[in-house]
């Protein structure tokens, strides 16, 4: 049942992309380069978890190597191809692939498209409050504030903002 607030369905290509693209510093904004996120799950009012369709042109990484300690993510692969980056190494994938990451591994992870054509994909995440998230590539690290919300420091504690 839908409500005066959310539609029962859209045209996910058809949403707008989000704004601002992406919630990191500014000085790090550049690492993702032109990734465009359009953000669904919102578009319905979900609360549990969330769902983007995301574009990667040639050159651009889906975020920050990461590793969350409570939330669970999910990706699947709709077109084009790029490279799935772990503490393992590199994993290509393409159309048709998915990848899942458990919460608490530490094993950080991004997507990047070296190709010469866009990557199209389906992110699924949870939205568990008290979050901490370790950039090991980076330093930046995301810290729960106390209502529960995230709030980035640098390493050494400075809060980012």
């Amino acid at each position: 049942m839908s409500d005066a607030k959310h539609p029962i369905a859209v045209v996910a290509a058809e949403m707008p992309p989000r704004a601002r693209p992406s919630g990191y510093p500014q000085d790090l904004v550049e690492k993702i380069g032109g990734r465009v996120k359009t953000v669904l799950g919102d578009v319905f009012g979900l609360r549990n978890f969330g769902v983007n369709l995301t574009r990667l042109p040639p050159g651009s990484a889906s975020a920050l190597r990461h590793a969350h300690e409570k939330q669970d993510e999910f990706v699947y692969i709709l077109e084009g191809e790029c490279l799935l980056v772990t503490d393992a190494g590199g994993t290509p994938m393409r159309a048709g692939m998915c990848a899942g990451f458990r919460a608490g591994t530490g094993d950080a992870h991004h997507l990047v498209n070296r190709g010469t054509a866009d990557c199209v994909y389906i992110e699924v995440g949870d939205r568990t409050p008290f979050e901490k998230v370790d950039y090991p590539d980076d330093d930046l690290m995301i810290l729960p504030g106390p209502d529960g919300k995230s709030v980035y420091y640098r390493k050494d504690g400075t809060p980012v903002f």
